[in-house]
């Protein structure tokens, strides 16, 4: 039999929070209006959190046994109830799961107010222990799929995720399967701020993490910027620890082997490759490494050099002489996650595939140079990153995405993999602890919402319903019509009071942007298959199958009709989408002869947009500092704007574009007149009603040019799990 749990008088769950005497329940700080019976029977699956409650235990618990009662109708309409308040589902549930002819189980992450805590010291929480129960519990807890999938590029170059609100506490959850054990493994939140850097892997922003055993080194989301955060193991306690400014936005590489100095890159720029930087763990002057550009660090096992990765080339630097030596050729993409084993004789790490957009692990012998791959063929596409050793290393563990969710593995190099979390949350970035089997990592679970700037008020307002999950907006040119992206990368289409609404794309394609044809008959869409390149496709409005207009094997992008639907204009991605050695200049598409040509004098530029006029094409210099304007009759370039620009949106009448300065302090969205560039701020980060925004990034505007934006309040939290179950 399972140990009853005497739980504290609050628990808290997501943004939830539950006062087991007073009967109230509440939403970030909002109270919810629920009945006595329902928070009955919600009351008694918080007990025992995780584990399945019978429907005769709640009969008798809530009636009985000599109360006669239609029961079923009664718990049905209990747990309806229930899921309404939370705005849950029964087909995929993120808080009451329904098991046929059994009874019903809590799965979210539970967690109690410190306060509660200590009023409840006398009564711990303790697990099943039976192990049959546990194992049922173990598998069936279900994944939630990421709600936010990398949507733009200055999106990912802040480094800024997505909300991740989970109560305050220091009790753990259980989740995954210990190998051999029958149990499952302790997981305990370390965090509770919600604003640990997700990165996002798509564009090369990968999270990360080091720890000297006292301090958890990581990014964190502050005024919509990453800074470099220090959390305390013991305590979860935050604190920033500062960087020059030439860091901005900084990516952690890796902490070197004495525990005295980090590996910083900044991640604000487009550029792939940037300067190289050693920061002391307990503050001072941060040091360049001299002539050095690259796209991800680690310290050489022995502390003696820096192995860096630029291109597909790695090279080790020592920092006495600044001199840098060749170490090894990858056969192809990008290394990232570079990880020495204990002994330092093996190198593991993720290679990035540029054009099929795939993560996968290898390694490399120090001796032989000779890099091989680690999971061959263990899933497809490869989704494996991120790996790290245990201390001793016994163990590797590796982040893989399956079924839509991101879990931790655990490899021993001879036996396959064997999973060590098992959701709700995504699991990402393990970093393992300087001693013993323990690991610590990011947990995500990814909110946020479509808001509409109001002119009259100046801030921001939540959009209606039906676009509330929108990522990017797009408006036909009737104003009669709305697609969008969901943050799962599908494309949907509705009439703009939200009827009609259909999904268009199949859930095994990724869109990244759609664009309406004049006609409003179809859209042009950048999107991607899974383990291709980006390429371009046309879809019918009222559905259908994608029909691809490019046959080749390389990134294309942001497609833009002409004003008589006659032609797409086009262009190639930037660095962190994919590194190309070919050349990247703006194309034109006829879609009726499917011959494409140049625009002359483009080279270096991206993200093209046609005004709705038809007289000018605007685009973005591949290092997002320059907004140019094509006059398509003359044939001749302007520079038109010189700030960081991203996403670029004409009006309708096409008098103006407006555009998303991402790399300015407040991060606005300006105005610009067209032809003479005059820039107007429109709106800002400072422009929203509440203060725990972290960041947002342009969605689009209206037909009557008021801008859309997605905001985001928190990204996630900092976990730990001990593989030996302590």
């Amino acid at each position: 039999m399972s140990s009853t749990v005497q739980s504290p008088s609050r628990v808290s769950f997501g943004l939830y929070e539950a006062d087991l005497q007073s009967g109230e329940l509440w939403k970030a700080g909002h109270r919810i209006k629920i009945q006595s019976q329902p928070f009955k029977v919600l009351s008694i699956l918080l007990e025992r959190p995780g584990e399945v409650v019978s429907r005769e235990e709640l009969q008798q618990r809530l009636w009985g046994k000599d109360t006669i009662v239609d029961f079923d109708h009664s718990l049905g309409t209990a747990i309806n109830k229930i899921r309404e308040a939370l705005s849950d589902s029964a087909d995929n549930p993120r808080f009451v799961e329904t098991l046929a002819r059994r009874g019903y189980r809590f799965i979210a992450p539970v967690t109690y107010p410190v306060q509660a805590v200590a009023q409840a010291s006398a009564a711990p929480v303790t697990v099943p222990t039976e192990p049959q129960t546990t194992t049922a519990r173990a598998e069936s807890i279900p994944k939630s799929r990421a709600s936010f999938s990398p949507s733009t590029i200055r999106f990912v170059l802040s480094g800024v995720g997505l909300m991740a609100v989970l109560a305050a506490a220091g009790v753990g959850f259980y989740l995954g399967q210990s190998q051999g054990r029958g149990e499952p493994d302790r997981i305990t939140q370390l965090t509770h701020h919600g604003r640990i850097s997700p990165g996002a892997p798509a564009m090369e922003s990968f999270p990360s993490a080091a720890t000297d055993g006292v301090r958890i080194f990581t990014g964190q989301i502050e005024n919509g910027r990453t800074i470099l955060s220090q959390v305390f193991v013991n305590t979860g306690e935050t604190m920033p620890l500062p960087v020059p400014s030439e860091i901005a936005a900084p990516s952690l590489g890796d902490l070197s082997p004495d525990g005295s100095k980090l590996l910083l890159r900044s991640h604000l720029s487009p550029e792939s490759e940037q300067p190289l930087w050693v920061v002391p763990t307990g503050g001072g002057s941060a040091l360049r490494v001299a002539n050095i550009n690259a796209h991800d660090a680690t310290w050489m096992s022995d502390g003696s050099g820096i192995l860096y990765a630029a291109g597909s080339q790695l090279s080790v630097t020592h920092l006495q002489d600044g001199a840098s030596v060749p170490f090894a050729t990858l056969p192809f993409g990008r290394a990232f996650w570079l990880r020495w084993s204990p002994d330092g004789k093996v190198l593991r790490f993720t290679i990035l595939d540029p054009i099929a957009h795939t993560q996968s692990l290898w390694e490399m012998d120090a001796k032989s140079r000779k890099a091989k791959p680690l999971l061959v063929n263990w899933s497809k596409p490869a989704t494996e990153c991120c790996g790290t050793w245990t201390s001793d290393g016994k163990y590797y563990i590796f982040q893989s995405s399956h079924d839509g969710n991101t879990d931790l593995w655990q490899y021993n190099g001879s036996s396959a993999p064997t999973k060590i979390t098992n959701g709700p949350l995504d699991f990402q970035a393990p970093v393992a602890a300087r001693n013993g089997h323990r690991i610590f990592f990011l947990g995500l679970d990814s909110r946020s919402e479509l808001q509409r700037f109001d002119a009259t008020r100046r801030e921001f307002l939540p959009e209606r319903a039906f676009l509330a999950n929108a990522s990017r907006v797009t408006y036909s040119r009737d104003a009669q019509w709305v697609a969008w992206t969901d943050p799962q990368g599908r494309l949907w289409r509705a009439r703009v009071d939200g009827t009609e609404k259909i999904q268009l794309t199949p859930e095994s394609m990724q869109v990244f942007l759609a664009q309406w044809s004049p006609d409003g008959q179809q859209l042009a869409l950048m999107a991607r298959q899974p383990g291709k390149a980006w390429q371009l496709y046309a879809i019918q409005a009222d559905g259908g199958s994608p029909t691809a207009l490019l046959q080749e094997n390389r990134n294309a992008g942001d497609p833009s009709w002409s004003a008589d639907g006659k032609t797409l204009v086009f262009g190639r991605v930037t660095d962190l989408m994919g590194m190309e050695s070919t050349t990247r200049n703006l194309q034109l598409l006829n879609l009726e002869t499917h011959k494409t040509e140049a625009i002359p004098n483009s080279e270096g530029y991206f993200s093209p947009r046609w005004s709705p006029d038809g007289r000018y094409i605007a685009a973005i210099s591949l290092d997002q500092r320059r907004l140019v304007l094509y006059d398509v009759a003359a044939k001749t370039w302007k520079a038109l704007a010189t700030t960081s620009v991203a996403d670029p949106v004409w009006s309708a009448d096409s008098r103006t574009i407006y555009l998303h300065a991402f790399m300015a302090n407040t991060q606005p969205i300006y105005r610009v007149s067209i032809p003479d560039g005059k820039l107007e701020e429109v709106a800002s980060l400072t422009s929203f009603r509440t203060g725990d925004i972290a960041d947002y990034f342009f969605s689009g505007i209206t037909p009557d040019s008021v801008p859309l934006v997605r905001a985001r309040t928190a990204t996630g939290n900092l976990y730990m799990l001990d593989l030996d179950g302590k």
